[in-house]
């Protein structure tokens, strides 16, 4: 398989089951572009997890920490995080522990966000001074996709307006990309009154989220799968594709990644270690994608 994706060589990458991999990337290609649909999450994933050592904010972050939110704000923004993210990526507590955590995490924080009386009119420049940055080769990535015309979902527990924003700056937010994620709601104003639901933390990145929206049924014969994730919660994001005939699913493991390798292993087909770019994926789209 190297041969034809010589990406999979780079030392980052890890996959327990590679004759079952290779199988799943030989039928994407077979079944062709016109059944293929990419299924992503945004932080972390399509955003970098660090840079020179420094960690890259979240898109959460990037509001968190910006000059819009007060300095006590600020601080207890950063207590939430220093709380929840720690259970959040706990590989010995279960999912069900995990959600109503995050339920409660998410609620808290965007309480704490609407009351700041955030503008509208301020996040193309609050994304503009932060250091968000997406993935080495983002643009080969986003490209591919849209001379293709092959559909991105990026389903995000994030906040939609940023990550947006962060999308349309990089100009790659194309015709192609739906995104699902927490968007906030103005008034007249443009004042910051509530998020909308419903909810979307990292672990009911589901079904039960997309109920109504009908994205999944308007592609049903995209039956090819791509999907793109950095947490255990991630696994579910296909969930509502009506019939699924392939699906590999590549992981960013980017944080404790020792402790997590295993389950990581277990659940995902690919597996990408600390690795800050795109070149494995974007080598496997262009093997699919070569006639």
């Amino acid at each position: 398989l190297c041969l034809q994706v010589p990406e999979l060589e780079k030392a980052t990458v890890r996959i327990r089951q590679p004759e079952r991999v290779r199988g799943i990337i030989q039928s994407l290609r077979e079944q062709g572009v016109a059944k293929l649909q990419v299924i992503s999450d945004f932080d972390m994933t399509l955003s970098r997890f660090g840079c020179n050592g420094r960690r890259c904010p979240t898109s959460h972050n990037i509001l968190d920490t910006s000059r819009v939110i007060s300095e006590d704000g600020k601080k207890k923004l950063k207590d939430l995080l220093h709380y929840y993210y720690p259970i959040e990526i706990d590989p010995n507590r279960t999912l069900e522990e995990k959600r109503p955590l995050m339920v409660e995490w998410w609620t808290k924080a965007h309480e704490l966000l609407v009351q700041q009386k955030i503008h509208k009119g301020d996040i193309a420049q609050i994304v503009r001074e932060s250091e968000a940055m997406l993935r080495y080769g983002h643009r080969d990535f986003f490209d591919q996709l849209h001379e293709n015309n092959i559909p991105l979902f990026i389903f995000s527990a994030g906040v939609g307006d940023i990550l947006e924003e962060i999308i349309r700056q990089a100009n790659v937010f194309y015709s192609n990309v739906n995104v699902v994620s927490n968007y906030m709601d103005f008034n007249d104003d443009g004042v910051l009154t509530h998020f909308r639901g419903p909810l979307i933390h990292t672990y009911n990145k589901n079904n039960t989220v997309l109920q109504g929206t009908g994205y999944f049924q308007q592609l049903s014969t995209r039956t090819s799968i791509i999907l793109l994730g950095d947490s255990m919660g991630d696994l579910t994001m296909a969930d509502g594709v009506p019939s699924v005939e392939n699906i590999l699913k590549i992981g960013f493991l980017n944080d404790k990644v020792e402790e997590r390798r295993g389950k990581y292993l277990d659940s995902y087909d690919i597996v990408l270690e600390s690795d800050e770019t795109l070149d494995v994926v974007n080598g496997i789209l262009r093997y699919i994608l070569t006639e």
